[in-house]
């Protein structure tokens, strides 16, 4: 459609300087440490969680530290997804970067030589703190660098998370068996280094005359966010499906034993289930560029979830590769999420304040969603209440999806 080619060249007019006036090298170091800092979003949770019990048994902590554990990385994309855009603010999106992936690189190799259970968890907070930050530059990255190429590089970042998503859990355990645990933990330091060193050459490639803006300028930019319907409605559809994800990633396998299937079907369906995020990455970003309105994508995975949940709860080990495969499909919004955070805003500098806004408010809202359903779990004695909530909320999520999926920009609402 016209409109929608209109749209597109109005955000590429209107996009950060750094590609029209400094092509050649900058721009490769600028797609390798996109490339680079995708790996490292998710696996210093994914590497981590395999080897708990492993870890608890040598440091001596029960349970209820190994549950704190598992929160913190949610709550850490939240509190520091806020953060992130101040900072990007003062010193640039790029210096940004480079900072979060270095703090990240040297809490990594802190929790691997963790001597007590303290340490182990302030190095994983200031890991998670780096992770989070980057987790939020990451988009208007994407937005600054290629932005005739938002699908392309949305979807090459989303499926470059999705296999370190993968990659780390399926070494951890191996890697710990042949070495240590503090070597399998330890292990990821290293892309997070190479991360933040590609991040710093393209920093220090940057001319002068493309620091970046003022904080008086980008003051302005809080109050315009907050009271845009477009921005809520990324908000609450981002927060919808991270309380999905987390939930069925916590929960499902307990659902599946529960109703007697095995520990290894649990975790073999939470494998499948991630199968299918690396699916939504490929697609889903280039359909959302080329709609003007891609609401039809919300209700699709709507459906999906809810059927899924259906499924888990009438019958579940009856079915099971069917119901995961719907939930699968269903959290596909996320994808649509972070593609939209690009597409509803003009500018890079608001595509950060808009990524920290989502991302905040959305991940905090998540890392309630798995302690809730258990706690519910733990009330009723059965899955069907935690079940029928989370099918619930899809209904919230489409009417978020309605407002994030209109064709307007964020600072035009």
């Amino acid at each position: 459609m016209m409109w929608s080619f209109d749209l597109e060249s109005t955000v590429t007019a209107l996009v950060s300087p750094h590609v029209p006036t400094r092509r050649g090298p900058v721009i490769a170091w600028a797609g390798l440490a996109i490339a680079i800092t995708a790996v490292n979003l998710r696996t210093a949770v994914t590497g981590f969680t395999p080897l708990l019990e492993i870890i608890a048994s040598h440091l001596g902590f029960g349970v209820t530290l190994a549950g704190l554990l598992g929160t913190v990385p949610a709550a850490s994309f939240a509190v520091f997804g806020f953060l992130a855009p101040v900072v990007t603010r003062r010193f640039g999106l790029e210096r940004t970067a480079a900072v979060a992936l270095a703090l990240t690189a040297v809490s990594l190799l802190a929790r691997a030589f963790s001597a007590t259970p303290v340490a182990l968890v302030v190095s994983t907070v200031l890991a998670l703190a780096g992770i989070g930050a980057a987790n939020v530059v990451i988009v208007p990255l994407v937005k600054a660098w290629f932005p005739h190429r938002l699908a392309l590089w949305t979807s090459l970042y989303l499926v470059l998370m999705q296999t370190g998503q993968f990659l780390a859990p399926l070494l951890a355990v191996p890697v710990a068996e042949a070495t240590t645990w503090r070597v399998s933990v330890g292990i990821w330091a290293a892309p997070a280094a190479v991360a933040a060193v590609a991040w710093l050459v393209v920093a220090l490639q940057l001319p002068a005359e493309q620091s970046p803006p003022s904080t008086a300028a980008s003051n302005e930019e809080r109050p315009r966010i907050v009271r845009s319907p477009t921005a809520w409605g990324l908000v609450v559809l981002f927060a919808t499906v991270s309380m999905a994800n987390y939930g069925i990633i916590t929960w499902v396998p307990a659902v599946l034993t529960d109703a007697g299937g095995s520990a290894a079907l649990g975790g073999a369906m939470v494998a499948l289930y991630s199968v299918w995020g690396v699916a939504a990455a490929f697609v889903v970003p280039r359909l959302a560029t080329r709609m003007s309105n891609p609401f039809v994508v919300v209700v699709a995975c709507a459906i999906s979830l809810v059927a899924g949940y259906a499924g888990m709860l009438l019958s579940p080990l009856n079915g099971t590769l069917i119901w995961v495969c719907a939930l699968g499909i269903g959290v596909s919004t996320f994808p649509l999420c972070m593609t939209l955070i690009n597409r509803r805003t003009k500018t890079a500098q608001t595509a950060s304040a808009v990524s920290g806004f989502v991302q905040g408010i959305g991940y905090g809202l998540a890392c309630l969603g798995p302690i809730a359903l258990g706690l519910l779990r733990e009330a009723t004695g059965s899955w069907t209440i935690p079940l029928l909530v989370l099918a619930a909320a899809a209904v919230p999520g489409v009417i978020a999806g309605w407002f994030a999926c209109r064709p307007r920009f964020v600072e035009e609402s």
